[in-house]
């Protein structure tokens, strides 16, 4: 968990308000991109605490958009800010910021999703996995859009010790949806328990620090968001590649409303379902009558680690994909149909 940290270690020259920069350069959010900017420095400021000490930290903030966040952050006395953003009609405003903090701020003008952070800090920052995290913290307000993929990205990243996380446990504070962020922080039997709960919270200490209501927000979204702080774990809870937890946790959740034997059972191929499940079943200790949402974090590493093991055995049933037999069977009826149209079967309903 970070230590709220302070903001204003650093004053900033006189700047043109928030909301003068967007009249400025005529800046306005764009709903397919999921913009939404936040005007209100006490919130910004609010945010930044949230990462911890900053004061001569590396700072990577994404899609800084119009620099709210960006005027928190550099307050805070950080010695370096790398800004990477997308949309190229933010780059000006993020330039005027640059100027005001001279040899502070790089700015790329790039995607987050593609951009290799491996080489974004300098290398004397590297720490062993096992000591504290780095002088070196990711901080974004995201868009909607590409909070969920990104956090699943950089959560990968963190399994493999690599992208951000080659220089150590580095830590992020980002925002998200509330209700993703719940089931991010969602505990085991909550109704927002899910794929992103197990995910995140097998590799990090996930934290929901507060929450900033929509109409903060400009434009104002449907929905209030959560500020989220993550710093990955020592030991993982689930020591098996990240592909592998991945597979097992979706297909736990495939029907997140019946017994979660039924999810189980798509990890293997129709011939020998039933018997290869209640092996895998018997073997991790799981109850087939629990619901997916009340599984614990131990039950899901057992049946990881049986998983792996049954792979081990089985080289092929790792490649095994449920949802490609369905299209494939559904093709093959579909050539074979004759004047009566066949039904679809209750997996392809759920689907």
């Amino acid at each position: 968990m970070a230590v709220p940290g302070k903001v204003a270690a650093y004053r900033l020259p006189p700047l043109p308000t928030v909301g003068e920069i967007i009249k400025l350069f005529r800046l306005k959010a764009q709903k397919q991109l999921s913009q939404n900017f936040l005007l209100d420095l006490r919130l910004t400021d609010k945010i930044v605490r949230q990462a911890g000490e900053l004061k001569n930290a590396h700072v990577c903030e994404v899609g800084p958009g119009p620099g709210g966040i960006t005027r928190s952050i550099l307050s805070a006395g950080v010695e370096q800010l790398l800004l990477i953003e997308k949309d190229a009609r933010f780059i000006p405003g993020l330039q005027m910021l640059s100027e005001a903090a001279p040899g502070k701020v790089h700015i790329v003008h790039g995607d987050i999703l593609t951009y290799k952070m491996e080489k974004a800090f300098p290398k004397h920052l590297k720490k062993n996995w096992e000591d504290e995290p780095p002088d070196i913290h990711i901080i974004g307000n995201l868009p909607f859009s590409v909070s969920t993929p990104l956090i699943i990205k950089w959560l990968e990243n963190v399994s493999k010790k690599d992208g951000p996380f080659i220089y150590g446990r580095t830590q992020m504070t980002l925002t998200f949806q509330k209700e993703v962020a719940e089931r991010l922080t969602a505990n085991p039997g909550g109704k927002q328990r899910s794929r992103l709960s197990i995910m995140s919270q097998h590799l990090c200490t996930v934290e929901n620090c507060f929450i900033i209501p929509g109409q903060a927000f400009v434009p104002k979204p449907e929905v209030d968001v959560a500020v989220v702080h993550f710093t990955p774990l020592v030991q993982p809870k689930i020591e098996q590649p990240f592909k592998l937890v991945e597979k097992v946790v979706q297909s736990v959740f495939q029907f997140r409303r019946k017994y979660c034997f039924r999810g189980i059972e798509t990890l293997f191929p129709e011939s020998g379902r039933l018997k290869r499940t209640e092996q895998l079943m018997m073997t991790a200790n799981v109850d087939p009558t629990l619901r997916p949402f009340q599984l614990s974090m131990s039950h899901f590493r057992n049946l990881c680690n049986t998983y792996r093991k049954m792979c081990d055995e089985d080289p092929s049933l790792f490649a095994y994909n449920y949802r490609e037999d369905l299209r494939q069977r559904k093709t093959m009826r579909n050539l074979l149909k004759s004047t009566s149209e066949p039904k679809q079967t209750e997996e392809e309903n759920q689907l």
